[in-house]
């Protein structure tokens, strides 16, 4: 959703109009310029899978919003979704997918673009944006990986335990 533009008199800054993180190096108009740097640290994020997915799609068009990070309470629940497609990055749009599952966040906290996500302790991929399609409902986290599979191809089951790290 756009904002319009307007002119923060006090911190004497623009907001373009857009919610939208400077990739590294580079800098926006914004009111604030965050980069994948500015996350120093954080806590990984667990969850506990509570559906399965076992779907794939050709011409999805998930578009990825224009920022790095999403915080994940706990309880909530959200989408992991993995491509194949390479060089994807906030901001682009996401066509080739496959279903992994939903999941509920037992231990909240925030996820950020070039986490990995692990599934029982094994690395499946990692994040490369997140999609606002269904929200408020939930947030779909697009996950980069190789090869695409779907949950029952990963052996993905209710009740399998995930999160994810930063390396």
């Amino acid at each position: 959703m756009e904002r319009p533009i307007s002119y923060n008199k006090r911190s004497k800054t623009v907001n373009a109009g857009i919610d939208a993180m400077a990739m590294p190096g580079t800098k926006i108009a914004t009111t604030r310029f965050v980069t994948l740097s500015t996350y120093a640290a954080n806590r990984p994020v667990a969850g506990t899978v509570v559906t399965v997915l076992d779907s794939t799609h050709e011409k999805r068009g998930l578009k990825l919003i224009p920022t790095y990070s999403r915080a994940l309470t706990k309880h909530s629940i959200h989408e992991l979704i993995a491509t194949d497609e390479a060089g994807k990055r906030p901001g682009d749009t996401v066509n080739r997918i496959a279903y992994l599952a939903f999941f509920e966040v037992t231990k909240g906290g925030c996820i950020l673009v070039g986490e990995t996500l692990m599934v029982d302790g094994k690395a499946v991929g990692e994040i490369i944006g997140f999609d606002e399609t269904h929200e408020p409902n939930h947030i779909n986290i697009v996950i980069g990986v190789n090869q695409r599979r779907t949950g029952p191809q990963l052996k993905i089951a209710v009740g399998t335990r995930l999160k994810f790290i930063r390396k």
